[in-house]
C-alpha cells in the first residue's frame, strides 16, 4: 500500500501533540516530520522508503530487535485468549504470575514483589508513594525527601519529572517538587577540580551526598534514586569506587535506595541488572523499557524485602493500599514481557551486549580518544557517548548556540543512522540493540566518524572552532 506521506504529515501537524518537540516550528512546517514505516533488526525504515540503522534502539528500549514476529504472535495469542482483566483485589492472571516469578529470579538477592505500570514515568511515581507511606508506617511523619541526582533522568510527570535533574524537565512546569533535593553528578570528565583520581572524585561525591542529608536532616530524608549509569544526563558510567562510598551514606543516615534500572535492566549493560553489576543493593528497582523492548507498555516496581515487610504491616493498620492503576499487570503487556525475556535468554542477548558491548568500547575509544574535536569516549555494555570539546586539554565545551552535538546527530542521519544528541551538552549517544553484532558496531563507528569530520571541518570553514 503506497502512502502519500506529504498528506500524512499535514494530517499529523494538525492533530498532533508530540514529545520533546518544538510545537510551533513543527507546526509551522520548520521542522520536518518523519513518518516510521517499518523495521527489521537493528534498522527501521520510513515512509520514503529510506532505512537507517537506529544505533539508540528507539528510546535505549528495542533491545531485542524490530520486526519479531515471535512477539506479535504472543501478542495476538494473549489478547485472544484473555485481552484484560484488572489486577485488583487479588485477580490475577496465568502471563503475570509467570513474568513476576522469572522477574524476581533475575533480580538481585532480597527483592520480594513487582507491581506493574506502563512506564517509567508512573513506576517512579510510585516509587515516591511507596517510600513515603514506608516512613508513615514506621512514624517517621517528616522522613520523606528524596534525594535524586543532577543529569539524572527519572521521567515527565510533576513528581517524576521533579526527579530528574534536567533543567529542560523544570523550567516554567514550576517543578522540582520541594520535597525533591538534587546531589552532584558523578560526571568525571566535568569534575572541578582536574587533580582528582576517580576514587578521590567518587569520595567527593559521597561527601556531597552526605552534607545534602545533614543539611536538610537525616529525620527528613528518605531516599535516593540514581540510575546505575546515567543516561539522557549524557550516558555517564559511575567513577571508580562511587556506589561502595555512596551505598555506605545512605546506609548510615537510613536512607532507602531506588535503582532507576529503565535504561539498564534486563541486559544492556553485559548482566541482567545495573545494580548487579556495580553491586548497588538497592531496596527499591524501577524497570521499564527493556521489560517488553517496547513491543508494549509496561513498567514494574521491585520492592525490597525489608520494604515490603513494613507495606504489609501498613495494610493491617489502615486496611488495603490505596494505590492502582486501570492497566497495572495488563495481560498483554505480561506475555509481550514473557516473550521478550524469552528471546534474551534463548539467544545470550546479556552475554552478547557484554562482548559485542566490549568491542563497541574499543571500537569507539580507538577510533575518537584522539580525536581533535572529542573530550571523551566513554560507555559500558551496549552504551557510549561522545562528548565534544572546543578544548581538549582544558575540557571547555563549545558554544551552546552553535549545536554541535545537533549538528553531529544529523550529519550522521544523513550518513544512514540514528544516534542520539542529548540535552545536556554536545553529547552524542548510542545504545543500540541488544542483537548488534561486530559488524554492526562496526558501521556504527564508520558512519559517526564520518559525521564527527564532516562537522568538524564545517566548524573549521565557519571560524567557529580553530582546531
Amino acid at each position: 500500500m503506497s502512502i502519500d506521506t506529504q498528506a500524512l504529515l499535514a494530517s499529523d501537524r494538525k492533530n498532533v501533540f508530540h514529545a520533546s518537540t518544538h510545537l510551533k516550528q513543527y507546526a509551522d512546517g520548520d521542522l520536518a516530520g518523519r513518518i516510521i514505516t517499518g523495521g527489521n533488526g537493528i534498522r527501521i525504515r520510513d515512509s520514503e522508503g529510506v532505512e537507517l540503522i537506529d544505533a539508540f534502539a528507539g528510546l535505549y528500549c528495542v533491545n531485542i530487535g524490530y520486526g519479531r514476529q515471535e512477539m506479535a504472535e504472543a501478542i495476538y495469542e494473549q489478547a485472544k485468549q484473555l485481552a484484560y482483566y484488572h489486577t485488583y483485589v487479588g485477580h490475577t492472571n496465568e502471563a503475570l504470575v509467570e513474568l513476576s516469578e522469572r522477574i524476581i529470579q533475575l533480580c538481585p538477592p532480597g527483592m520480594s514483589k513487582v507491581y506493574y505500570g506502563m512506564s517509567g514515568s508512573d513506576a517512579n511515581e510510585t516509587q515516591m508513594k511507596l517510600v513515603w507511606y514506608y516512613n508513615n508506617v514506621r512514624g517517621l511523619t517528616d522522613k520523606k525527601k528524596i534525594i535524586s541526582r543532577d543529569r539524572g533522568y527519572h521521567g515527565s510527570t510533576i513528581a517524576s519529572g521533579s526527579l530528574t535533574g534536567l533543567p529542560l524537565f523544570h523550567n516554567y512546569f514550576d517543578l522540582p517538587l520541594d520535597r525533591v533535593k538534587h546531589t552532584l553528578a558523578p560526571h568525571y570528565y566535568r569534575r572541578e577540580d582536574s587533580n582528582m583520581t576517580e576514587l578521590e572524585f567518587s569520595q567527593h561525591c559521597a561527601n556531597e551526598l552526605e552534607k545534602m542529608i545533614l543539611e536538610e536532616g537525616p529525620d527528613t530524608v528518605a531516599a535516593m534514586i540514581a540510575e546505575p549509569v546515567l543516561g539522557t544526563g549524557g550516558i555517564i558510567p559511575p567513577p571508580k569506587g562511587y556506589w561502595n562510598a555512596i551505598r555506605k551514606v545512605l546506609d548510615q543516615y537510613d536512607v532507602l535506595l531506588i535503582a532507576d534500572e529503565v535504561v539498564c535492566g534486563f541486559g544492556r549493560l553485559g548482566e541482567n541488572f545495573g545494580s548487579i553489576l556495580y553491586d548497588m543493593k538497592p531496596d527499591l528497582i524501577t524497570v521499564a523499557k527493556g521489560l517488553t523492548s517496547a513491543y508494549q507498555p509496561l513498567s514494574g516496581v521491585i520492592v525490597g524485602d525489608k520494604v515490603w515487610q513494613v507495606l504489609e504491616q501498613g495494610t493491617d493498620q489502615w486496611g488495603a493500599i490505596g494505590h492502582g492503576y486501570t492497566y497495572s499487570g495488563h495481560p498483554i503487556g505480561a506475555a509481550a514481557a514473557l516473550c521478550n525475556l524469552n528471546i534474551i535468554e534463548r539467544e545470550n542477548l546479556t552475554a552478547n551486549a557484554k562482548t559485542t558491548g566490549d568491542y563497541m568500547q574499543q571500537r569507539m575509544a580507538q577510533t575518537f580518544a584522539d580525536h581533535p574535536l572529542v573530550g571523551e569516549s566513554r560507555g559500558v555494555g551496549m552504551l557510549h557517548a561522545l562528548e565534544f570539546a572546543a578544548n581538549k586539554q582544558q575540557r571547555k565545551g563549545f558554544d551552546a548556540n552553535l549545536k554541535v552535538g545537533p549538528q553531529i546527530s544529523a550529519a550522521c542521519m544523513a550518513e544512514g543512522m540514528i544516534a542520539r544528541a542529548m540535552p545536556h551538552g554536545d553529547i552524542l549517544g548510542f545504545a543500540p540493540p541488544l542483537i548488534a553484532t561486530p559488524d554492526d558496531v562496526d558501521g556504527m563507528v564508520e558512519r559517526a566518524h564520518g559525521a564527527v569530520n564532516k562537522v568538524m571541518n564545517q566548524l573549521i570553514r565557519s571560524g567557529d572552532w580553530k582546531g
